[in-house]
This record gives C-alpha cells, sequence and structure tokens, in this order.
C-alpha cells in the first residue's frame, strides 16, 4: 500500500516547453560539471528503477551531483546525513505525543517513499547495520517498505529512487557498507576531478578569476600527493573553493589556504607545519585579488 504521487509528466512536460522557459529552468539547475558517463549511469539506473551507491572522497562533489540530477529528474530530494544514533525509527518514523493524542510521524525515508521522492542518505556507513537492514526491501526488485509499528508494507510511489554514498577511503573495515546491501545497488566511483576541469568548478563556484583558481588546484595536487599518516583526508574541492571565497574577501592566497585548507584538514602540529611550509611555497608569492 502506498500513497499515489505525481507523475514525471510535468518534469517531461517541460523539456518540450519553449526556449525562454528551458533557459530559466537550466539556470536553476545546481552546477555540477561531469567527469565522466555518471550522469547517464545514473539517470539509466533510475529510470530502471536501480538503488545507487555513490562511492568517493569527501567534499569531490557526490551530494551536489545528486542534487542536479533530482533536477534533471523532476524529482524532490530528500536527504539524510548519517550518523552513529541514527535508528531505524529516524528513518521509517515513530509515534509522538501531540496534545493528549499519539499519532505517527513519517520519518524521512518513508516519505521518500510515499512521495516518489528520491532519498539521499549521505555517509550510509555511518548508520548502524542494524538500521540499514531496512534499505533491503526498497533496494531490489520489491521497492517495498515494510512498517512493523503500523502493520504495513508499502509499495514505492513511482518516481521513488534511493541513493547513498560514503567513502571508502576514510571509513575502517569497521564501517562498511554489509555485502547484501552493496550488492542491491548500481556503483558510480567519484574521484577528484582533472586539474582543468576542478579549476573551472573553483572559479566558478568561488567567483575567482582563473589564475586564483589555477593556483589553489596546484595546490590542492601537491596535498593530495603527499604519502603521510597525518592526514586522514586529502585538500578536497570543498575546501579549495572555500579558500577561493576567502580570496574574493579580499585575504591573500596564503591567508586563504591558512584558514581553509590547512587549519580544517588536520591539528597535528608537525603535519600543519607541513601545509604553512607548502602555502609558502605555493601560495604567498601570489597578490592578493586586485593588487
Amino acid at each position: 500500500m502506498a500513497s499515489e504521487s505525481g507523475s514525471a509528466s510535468g518534469f517531461a512536460a517541460g523539456l518540450a516547453s519553449q526556449n525562454g522557459a528551458q533557459a530559466r529552468a537550466d539556470a536553476s539547475r545546481p552546477y555540477y560539471a561531469p567527469v565522466g558517463n555518471e550522469e547517464s549511469v545514473f539517470k539509466a539506473a533510475y529510470r530502471q528503477g536501480l538503488s545507487i551507491v555513490l562511492k568517493g572522497p569527501t567534499g569531490c562533489g557526490k551530494t551536489r551531483f545528486v542534487e542536479a540530477m533530482a533536477h534533471d529528474l523532476g524529482r524532490p530530494l530528500i536527504t539524510v546525513a548519517c550518523h552513529d544514533d541514527l535508528t531505524t525509527a529516524d528513518l521509517v518514523g515513530r509515534y509522538l505525543l501531540r496534545g493528549d493524542e499519539t499519532v505517527w510521524v513519517d520519518g524521512p525515508l518513508t516519505r521518500a517513499v510515499r512521495e516518489g521522492a528520491i532519498c539521499y542518505l549521505d555517509e550510509v556507513v555511518e548508520a548502524r547495520q542494524d538500521t540499514t537492514v531496512v534499505l533491503h526491501p526498497l533496494a531490489d526488485y520489491r521497492r517495498q517498505l515494510p512498517i512493523e509499528r503500523l502493520g504495513v508494507t508499502l509499495d514505492a510511489a513511482p518516481g521513488f529512487g534511493l541513493v547513498v554514498s560514503y567513502n571508502p577511503g576514510y571509513q575502517s573495515v569497521l564501517k562498511d557498507l554489509k555485502d547484501s546491501t552493496r550488492q542491491r545497488m548500481v556503483a558510480i566511483e567519484f574521484g577528484f576531478p582533472a586539474a582543468d576541469l576542478e579549476e573551472s568548478i573553483v572559479a566558478h563556484e568561488a567567483g575567482v578569476d582563473t589564475a586564483t583558481a589555477a593556483a589553489l588546484v596546484r595546490f590542492g595536487q601537491a596535498i593530495r600527493r603527499l604519502e603521510t599518516g597525518g592526514l586522514r583526508e586529502v585538500a578536497s574541492t570543498r575546501v579549495l573553493i572555500a579558500a577561493g571565497l576567502l580570496t574574493a574577501e579580499g585575504l591573500s592566497l596564503g591567508e586563504a589556504a591558512r584558514a581553509a585548507v590547512a587549519g580544517p584538514l588536520t591539528d597535528d602540529a608537525s603535519v600543519s607545519r607541513g601545509l604553512v611550509e607548502m602555502i609558502d611555497v605555493y601560495l604567498d608569492q601570489q597578490a592578493r585579488p586586485g593588487d
């Protein structure tokens, strides 16, 4: 049993609308620059009712990618940031007291199933494995969500999609996606974009010139080449954009990189000193914007 949701026909009609309307729709699309064939794989999997797992490092664009795909497919997007304390009830729903009554309140996963939305579980392996098991009947051919507390099983409404993400390079073996979950999904691998593409992304998102974006990307790539155990994560496109935004406010590249890149990446004093030395080499010779 599942409530009916609006079909995607409105979006299809939008695709066939006049050029002016299409231009306005394109303008509202979340900015995402494709690296490979990830967009076509995602849309093919979605059209076939297949669930999707996105694998890749922090800050490489997985969330923005899902936002862009939801826009292209004309579906609402419900995002859940997973964490250690996430329970099945947090996803599915629970009874709550409202005044003198006890009422059932749907969780985000149930809302997506009823409404035909795309449900995106970000960093899914952070949730307990007994919580993620609830995804199994949704992720395979059944496309169903059992709600034991209500004694019902919901069929996913047309348009529903399940997308999860995680960073396999960060999580330990104790925090991994169960094989029984993984094999129900189509996998899309993400990495950091090539230098020229990453430069255009940083320039667009931070509103900086190409020289500034290129300098930040060179610095980010140098960090990614480091072989040190003191960094749990390398410089992501996200932190490079943050540094670019600070330079747009008048900070020098060195000042921006210390605040937005070196500071967030590590608390280890020796590693931090190494990053600052790299900033001196790669960025401190750059002038402030407008100089």
